[in-house]
């Protein structure tokens, strides 16, 4: 129930932000700040006192005409193991990445991520596909519709060792038999299906919802 209330109180946010870049009637303004209200009042629904903060982060997030915010992943294989950030904000783990940056390209983001938080270099192989988050039933109720991009890559120096930085309290290889518990909001075990197959397989396609 509450991952529905949020995605329909974005898609409300959205249509409110793209009607107040374009709108030129001092009439629909004033519908479009009252959608973007209801829009927030939608979204605290289970918690009524937060729609104020809400409402100040819809209008942070975007100007001009409103799309889903892009994050980007990187997979980094070492024999039976895939690099994880120990994260700070939860204490859990993922896939070194984060939203991409104006000016970056999915690619060199995810590669500049994976540098910022596990401290090594990588170069990217492969796309191992295009995840919205609205379709990962494991990834927790968030406030903005997302699309990962999850891909493969290798490290520059084999012999390099992860660690953690900034926004990582550790970088290490974890056995993908044995993943520790995942931060669902960054990376679901789905991503590292994926992202596995794609790398024993040089002919497999991308995935996409």
């Amino acid at each position: 129930m509450r991952r529905t209330l949020l995605e329909i109180a974005d898609e409300l946010r959205g249509l409110a932000g793209t009607g107040l870049h374009y709108t030129e009637s001092h009439f629909d303004r004033e519908r479009y700040e009252r959608l973007m209200r209801i829009a927030a009042r939608l979204a605290a629904l289970e918690q009524p006192e937060s729609a104020a903060e809400y409402e100040h982060l819809y209008r942070l997030a975007d100007e001009g005409y409103v799309t889903p915010k892009l994050d980007v992943r990187m997979a980094v294989f070492r024999d039976d193991q895939v690099l994880l950030v120990h994260e700070r904000a939860d204490g859990r783990w993922a896939l070194p990445g984060g939203f991409v940056d104006i000016g970056d390209s999915p690619a060199e983001a995810a590669t500049r991520e994976t540098a910022e938080e596990a401290g090594v270099d990588v170069r990217v192989r492969r796309l191992v596909g295009i995840f919205d988050n609205r379709h990962q039933p494991e990834s927790p109720p968030y406030l903005f519709h997302v699309h990962k991009l999850v891909f493969t890559g290798e490290l520059i120096d084999p012999t390099a060792q992860p660690r953690g930085a900034g926004e990582t309290r550790d970088a290490r290889f974890h056995s993908i038999s044995a993943l520790p518990e995942l931060s669902l909001g960054r990376t679901v075990p789905f991503h590292i299906e994926e992202a596995l197959r794609v790398q024993r397989d040089p002919y497999a396609p991308p995935y996409f919802d």
